[in-house]
């Protein structure tokens, strides 16, 4: 496997297939006790609070110790994920039962603090060049509070390992539940479901100025109540974001299906920044009365990086022409997400990755069946023509982002801001000891996936 660095230089890469080993083979490994730190200390320079979390048992657990945690506070289960530089541990805090008894009925138990722990080798990181990633990485996830997106509950040092705990998700991810849906895809209305709610935690990183630059259906993770979580943010890109308040340009739902109409409005088009204070909000007994339709926009459209990141099948034609990008690359590799999961593969995928990049570039967009079978596929298709529009400065998304994505009438139906509340179409249910999912996935080497392979760095 082949990736390349900030750099440009190509470099190899190697990933393990998941395991449910026990985690008998990391107490070889020599950890020293973490300094002491503050409660003081741990609330204000380690974690901030996050508000989503308030009801969160598991992370109340971990913010409620004297001091901040360590890698004695934690015992280890079993390994859940491995890879070249490191490995992922299921993981609970010491003195919630340390008999086996105490773990069966742990398993069993809604309350239960399960936590997935990321071990890093540090030396390791350094001699592969990726130190740069792995702090991207910790540096998102400290800024995330998102119903979709995962907590960072705390993170400590042990001699040459990192560590870092976070959310642990039993239900899996995207691509293991496809494969196990009647013809391998899923239905039209389970995949509205969780690309709405990709969309939503897209949205969010948009806001705050990350290009995910990695979107797939192996990393999104599915909560045991049923609703997503995104997960590994190694690949992604810091930018700036300016929250504006924006009139929109004519829009119709009567649009033709085979022209996807989604374009930057003129530059005449007034732009005004955004304030959660604004006076006018409080004069006003209404809210929409003041902008019946304006559309809040944030989305980093001055980001531009050079660097080859990516999944093969997933790259923008901009990425594998080798070109700048941005923030579009995102909303193309929602087009070939949701193509996978309505189709059950990817609109471009070849036998090489070489010629799969150059499908990407070249080859025109195609579905199964010249006809969709209903208006919610017509709607899809429609959809997803938008988004794999192969010049990203007309592709949709690329100039509003969510703001216009939303409109589609593909989400017609589902309110997205209350999205949380949603029945899922599927809920794994509670973790099993005996038979645990593994929630932060490397690289598949099944039967099913063995042609995809993949230059995205991963940890696991």
């Amino acid at each position: 496997m082949l990736e390349r660095d900030s750099d440009g230089e190509v470099v190899n890469s190697s990933h393990s297939s998941m395991s449910s080993e026990s985690c008998s083979s990391f107490s070889r490994l020599s950890f020293d006790a973490a300094a002491t730190t503050t409660a003081a200390d741990f609330a204000t320079e380690t974690l901030c609070l996050k508000p989503h979390r308030s009801s969160d048992f598991a992370y109340s657990a971990i913010r409620s110790k004297k001091t901040a945690p360590t890698f004695r506070d934690f015992r280890l289960l079993r390994r859940i994920g491995a890879g070249d530089i490191g490995t992922v541990y299921l993981c609970t805090l010491r003195g919630t039962g340390s008999s086996p008894a105490d773990q069966d009925r742990e398993s069993s138990s809604s309350s239960s603090c399960f936590y997935a722990m990321k071990v890093v080798d540090k030396e390791a990181l350094a001699l592969k060049k990726k130190v740069h990633r792995a702090e991207m990485e910790r540096k998102i996830l400290k800024m995330l509070d998102h119903p979709f997106l995962p907590t960072l509950y705390a993170e400590f040092e042990a001699s040459h390992f990192s560590c870092i705990v976070m959310e642990y998700c039993s239900g899996g991810d995207l691509h293991s539940l496809r494969h196990k849906q009647p013809n391998k895809r899923f239905s039209l209305t389970s995949a509205r479901f969780y690309a709405a709610e990709v969309l939503v935690a897209l949205e969010y990183l948009h806001m705050l100025g990350i290009i995910y630059r990695d979107l797939k259906p192996e990393n999104v993770l599915v909560r045991s109540d049923g609703h997503i979580m995104l997960s590994d943010f190694d690949l992604s890109l810091c930018s700036d974001a300016i929250p504006a308040v924006e009139s929109p340009d004519s829009y119709s739902d009567s649009r033709s299906l085979s022209t996807p109409s989604y374009t930057r409005p003129q530059q005449t088009t007034a732009l005004t920044p955004f304030s959660c204070l604004s006076t006018r909000l409080f004069r006003s007994r209404k809210v929409q009365t003041l902008s019946p339709n304006r559309l809040f926009v944030a989305e980093p459209v001055a980001a531009r990086s050079r660097s080859f990141v990516g999944t093969h099948e997933y790259v923008s034609p901009e990425v594998a022409s080798g070109s700048s990008h941005g923030n579009a690359v995102d909303w193309w590799a929602f087009g070939i997400f949701l193509y996978e999961l309505i189709y059950g593969r990817t609109p471009f995928a070849a036998p090489s990755n070489e010629n799969t990049l150059r499908n990407i570039v070249k080859k025109p967009l195609a579905f199964p069946t010249p006809t969709p079978s209903s208006a919610l596929e017509g709607h899809a298709r429609d959809l997803i023509s938008g988004f794999l529009n192969k010049d990203p400065e007309r592709r949709l998304g690329s100039k509003r982002g969510a703001a216009d994505v939303k409109k589609h009438p593909f989400f017609k139906g589902i309110n997205l801001a209350l999205v949380r509340s949603l029945t899922p179409p599927m809920i794994p249910g509670l973790i099993r000891r005996q038979n645990t999912t593994p929630s932060y996935q490397a690289k598949k080497t099944d039967k099913n996936r063995n042609t995809r392979q993949s230059t995205a760095f991963e940890y696991f």
